[in-house]
C-alpha cells in the first residue's frame, strides 16, 4: 500500500465497535444456521473496503473523495480534510473523514461515522 494508516482515537473506536458488531452478528448467525449476512456485517465489510482504497489510492473514483469544510484537519490550520464515500444511497450512509499527515506518505483517518 503506498500509504500506512494513522488513526485518531474515535475512528479507531468506531472501526473497532464495527468490526467487533460483524463478529457478533456473523457468530449468531452461523449459531442459527443463517445464510444472508446482517447490515452490521455488511457495514463493516464496507467500512474496511474504504480503508483499504483509501490507502491504496485516494484518488479512487470508488471512495468519491472530496474536499470537507466543516472539521478541522488535526495537523496543519490550514491543511484540508476530505471526506470518502463508505455507503452511498442509504439512508444514514457512513462517511470517512481523513486527511494527508502527519508525515509523507500518511493518512489520518480522522473519524467513520453516518453522514452527518
Amino acid at each position: 500500500m503506498p500509504f500506512s494508516p494513522q488513526w485518531t482515537e474515535e475512528a479507531a473506536s468506531t472501526f473497532t465497535k464495527l468490526q467487533s458488531d460483524a463478529a457478533a452478528s456473523q457468530k449468531n448467525r452461523q449459531k442459527i444456521k443463517k445464510a444472508k449476512a446482517s447490515k452490521a456485517e455488511g457495514l463493516f465489510k464496507q467500512a474496511e473496503k474504504c480503508v483499504r482504497l483509501l490507502l491504496d489510492n485516494p484518488k479512487h473514483p470508488g471512495l468519491k473523495t472530496h474536499e470537507y469544510d466543516s472539521i478541522p484537519h488535526p495537523y496543519d490550520k490550514n491543511g484540508k480534510v476530505f471526506e470518502a464515500y463508505v455507503q452511498n444511497r442509504t439512508p444514514g450512509a457512513y462517511r470517512l473523514f481523513w486527511c494527508y499527515g502527519p508525515g509523507k506518505g500518511e493518512i489520518t483517518i480522522i473519524a467513520i461515522t453516518p453522514h452527518p
